[in-house]
C-alpha cells in the first residue's frame, strides 16, 4: 500500500475546528499519516531536515494542508519549503531531490469567506487557484505532479454537520485520489 503523508500546517491545532476535522478524516483512510507539523517544531524552524527528507522519501503522494492566512501559507509551511525543499531541490538534488520527483502533491487548504469572495471582482479580488498558483509552481518546480487542491470555505462558521460532511468529502476526494493510478511520463 502506498504512503500517504499529510503534512497538516496550522499554527493552532488546538483551536482549530476545520483543519482538526480534516485531519481526522485523513487519518482514518488506510495508507495515511497525518503529521502535525506545529507539534514538531513549535519554534517555527527545522533543526533536522535530514530527517524529514528521509520521511518525505517514504512518500507516494503528498498533502500540504493549511489554512490560507491573509492570502499564502501559514508561516510553518513556508519555512518547511526553505529548509526542506531548497535542500532537495538546490543543494542535493541528485541525492534527494531527484528521488522525490514524480510524487503527486495536493494542497487542501481552510478559507474563512465564501466561495465568491474568491473571484476577480469579488472580495478577495483573487480567484483561490491565483492564491495557491505559488504552492503550484513550486510544485512544478520540484517535479511533483500537481492534483486538484481540496478548498473548504466558511471554515470558522460552519456547524458541527456541516464540518462533519465536510470531513467526510475530504475522506471521500483523498481517497479516490489515492485510487488514482499515477501517471508517469514516458
Amino acid at each position: 500500500m502506498t504512503r500517504i503523508l499529510v503534512y497538516m500546517f496550522h499554527p493552532d491545532p488546538a483551536r482549530s475546528k476545520a483543519n482538526a476535522a480534516l485531519a481526522r478524516a485523513a487519518a482514518a483512510l488506510p495508507g495515511v499519516e497525518v503529521i502535525d507539523m506545529q507539534a514538531e517544531c513549535p519554534d517555527g524552524h527545522y533543526g533536522d531536515s535530514a530527517a524529514e527528507v528521509a520521511r518525505l522519501l517514504t512518500a507516494g503522494r503528498i498533502v500540504l494542508q493549511f489554512p490560507l492566512q491573509w492570502y499564502s501559507t501559514p508561516p510553518l509551511l513556508k519555512a518547511w519549503q526553505d529548509a526542506v525543499l531548497t535542500r532537495m531541490f538546490y543543494i542535493r538534488y541528485e541525492t534527494e531531490g531527484r528521488l522525490l520527483e514524480g510524487t503527486p502533491l495536493m494542497v487542501a487548504t481552510t478559507a474563512g469567506n465564501v466561495p465568491e469572495a474568491y473571484r476577480p471582482g469579488g472580495a478577495n479580488l483573487f480567484a483561490m487557484t491565483d492564491m495557491l498558483a505559488p504552492l503550484r509552481a513550486t510544485a512544478n518546480r520540484c517535479g511533483l505532479p500537481w492534483a486538484e487542491p481540496f478548498v473548504l470555505y466558511r471554515a470558522m462558521d460552519l456547524t458541527p454537520e456541516e464540518l462533519d460532511a465536510a470531513a467526510a468529502d475530504y475522506a471521500d476526494t483523498l481517497a479516490r485520489w489515492i485510487a488514482t493510478p499515477l501517471q508517469r511520463a514516458a
